[in-house]
């Protein structure tokens, strides 16, 4: 029973994948599951990557959701004609109900379109 045990560490977390199989297997088979091994943990670093990525934009996303109401609040007390077309068109988007959806990161190990291991 062939077996394929992939261990990688990367910033202090570790990523343990292995795959077997009941079949008799060449050795080029078995080089074959360790590369789709290999692939399965590149691939949750990668996301381990993003994850860690989103967690960051999650937490400076309260201090820029403040510090854009109040640069609207201050453009809403300009006169509309002192206003420049960037400062209309945050103004517009603030005024929009869903204003806050831009600071809002997501994200739950979603694979990609194109994974490694596909």
């Amino acid at each position: 029973m062939p077996s394929v045990k992939i261990m990688l560490s990367y910033d202090f977390c570790h990523f343990e994948i292995s795959k077997s199989t009941d079949e008799e297997l060449t050795d080029k088979q078995i080089n074959e599951l360790r590369k789709d091994v290999q692939r399965l943990a590149d691939e949750a670093v990668r996301q381990y990557m993003v994850a860690k990525e989103q967690v960051a934009k999650r937490q400076e996303a309260k201090y820029k959701m403040k510090n854009f109401e109040e640069e609207c609040k201050r453009i809403q007390a300009l006169d509309e004609q002192d206003r420049t077309i960037k400062e209309t068109a945050m103004l517009k988007q603030y005024e929009n109900e869903v204003w806050e959806k831009q600071f809002e990161y997501n994200y739950d190990y979603e694979d990609d379109e194109e994974t490694y291991w596909k």
